[in-house]
């Protein structure tokens, strides 16, 4: 017969909770996260199994003086072109956004449980991984969002890759199982033998390249996107990264050279430049080029010039480059004395010539498909490109101090987390840039996730606020009930911290409502 049950945080506090064999997991589970003032979170036994909210206590195989924990991580979030999936304190999840690009995962809602992780693929489906290491998939069944044909190869997965259309998930063995488009890589029937001791998978529009144990690279998928890499399979040894354009891979070796492989105009083709790609330390990419920094703080590009291939009309300028941040068509370098060189097409952000002077000690650069955003090291903002998505923020240039973070929505938009934990937002209002309806929900967000056309902000009470096309997921509205769950739990808690200080003060000393303090949703 049980009467209490001690609970634990991962900070050492505990607390001894009223439990009966008559509650359910998650009845006591609330009970606990009141008794140690925190919100939701996942309810794990003392052999590390996570309980199940569903099942009655008399069936999660506790007894009175067991020891559980309460663990409570930060919400998390990713998305698609038109959709988010977050994956809440608790380790539920909720979906909204357009349904067409997985918005919408009622079909899977009691499979969501104990979500450690998930991956979107941009044409519109997402796969978790559940506690049990299982994988569990919506949306798009053309792109992944049915796995069903793999379902009983996908047990002990450790991490997944997406490309445009499909989805590659590595097993604990260092084995690797596909499913989606088999055109983008969601086949990988003809490289299976070789797909072993995986290490890491990076991928393309519609490819996918794999480094095994042994520092050698598998490639499958699209051959016009890099699916295929015989060409210089015999230079594919000692691979120690990858990085991808749209329909390219460069892989850095242990020497520091330089392998291409995929489509030319993307920046599959090296050679022009191979002489040049020696000691390299990383290298980035925009849509159709590459562009490697070298150990002495210079640059080497190659591919698309339009795309920001060709750096020669600064290449002068390219010394002691410390990052480099891409955007669809350009670069922006910053160096070692905080200033920005850019180069690219010039309208999208390419040519910072107006406000060259402003750059100075940057520390952070962000970047959506047409401008950039620098944060300087006084927390000011200095932006370039596009006026009218957010390469021009004048409007707003007064609210932005001591910013901390900028998300960007790639077609045209930006939001800024202040110091207070507010939230500045600027660029094509209808794609993000455009806040004001929820302005005053803003506060106290621990960070931003962005989908092409709008924002989703986490709070640090849980709850989540949206603004931007509501056909992108800038409209929340059909998953509030669940978000307020969260909201709920910190709301009892308020509660129950008000009741027992106002035992402890005198009379009429609280002049405060519990509304007053409490976030509203």
């Amino acid at each position: 017969m049980l009467d209490t049950l001690e609970v634990g945080l991962l900070s050492g506090k505990t607390a001894t909770v009223k439990a009966s064999l008559d509650d359910t997991v998650g009845t006591f589970k609330r009970r606990a996260q009141i008794a140690l003032g925190v919100g939701r979170g996942r309810l794990v036994d003392s052999s590390g199994n996570v309980l199940d909210v569903c099942a009655p206590i008399q069936e999660a195989n506790v007894q009175t003086g067991d020891q559980l924990t309460l663990h409570i991580s930060r919400v998390q979030a990713c998305a698609t072109h038109a959709a988010f999936a977050a994956v809440l304190s608790d380790g539920s999840a909720a979906t909204w956004g357009d349904v067409r690009y997985g918005g919408d995962s009622t079909d899977v809602q009691d499979q969501l449980k104990d979500v450690q992780q998930i991956q979107a693929c941009m044409s519109g489906a997402f796969a978790a991984i559940v506690g049990d290491r299982s994988v569990v998939t919506w949306g798009d069944y053309r792109h992944g969002g049915d796995s069903s044909a793999v379902q009983d190869q996908l047990k002990n997965v450790r991490q997944i890759q997406a490309c445009d259309g499909a989805f590659a998930a590595i097993i604990e063995d260092g084995s690797v199982v596909t499913w989606g488009h088999a055109g983008c890589g969601g086949d990988s029937s003809a490289i299976q033998g070789q797909l072993k001791h995986v290490q890491q998978i990076q991928s393309t529009k519609g490819a996918f390249a794999a480094v095994l144990g042994n520092g050698s690279v598998v490639a499958w998928g699209s051959a016009r996107h890099g699916g295929d890499s015989s060409s210089v399979q015999n230079r594919l040894t000692n691979v120690q990264q990858i990085q991808a354009s749209r329909s390219a891979f460069a892989a850095i070796l242990g020497d520091g050279s330089v392998v291409t492989w995929g489509a030319a105009s993307d920046g599959g083709d090296s050679t022009a430049v191979q002489d040049q790609l020696k000691s390299v330390q990383q290298i980035q990419a925009s849509l159709c080029a590459f562009a490697a920094v070298l150990d002495d703080g210079s640059v080497v590009t190659w591919g698309d010039a339009d795309f920001g291939g060709d750096s020669s009309a600064v290449q002068d300028q390219l010394k002691n480059v410390q990052q480099i941040q891409a955007a669809l068509c350009t670069f922006a370098a910053i160096l070692g004395d905080g200033s920005v060189v850019t180069w690219g097409y010039a309208e999208f952000g390419g040519d910072n010539s107006t406000v060259y002077h402003q750059l100075k000690t940057v520390q952070q650069i962000q970047a959506n498909d047409s401008a950039f955003a620098a944060i300087l090291e006084d927390g000011s903002v200095v932006t370039w490109g596009q006026a009218g998505f957010g390469g021009d923020c004048r409007d707003v240039k007064d609210q932005l101090k001591n910013v901390q973070q900028i998300q960007a929505t790639a077609n045209g938009a930006f939001a800024a987390i202040l110091g207070d934990g507010s939230v500045v937002s600027w660029g094509s209002a209808n794609r993000g840039g455009n806040s004001i309806a929820v302005q005053e929900q803003l506060t106290n967000v621990l960070h931003i996730q962005a989908s092409s056309c709008a924002f989703a902000a986490f709070r640090t009470d849980g709850s989540i606020v949206t603004w931007g096309l509501a056909q992108f997921g800038g409209d929340s509205l059909a998953v509030q009930d669940l978000l307020k769950e969260v909201l709920r739990d910190f709301m009892e808690y308020v509660e129950h911290e008000f009741t027992k200080l106002g035992q402890l003060l005198p009379d009429n000393s609280m002049d405060q409502s519990v509304g007053d303090i409490a976030p509203a949703v």
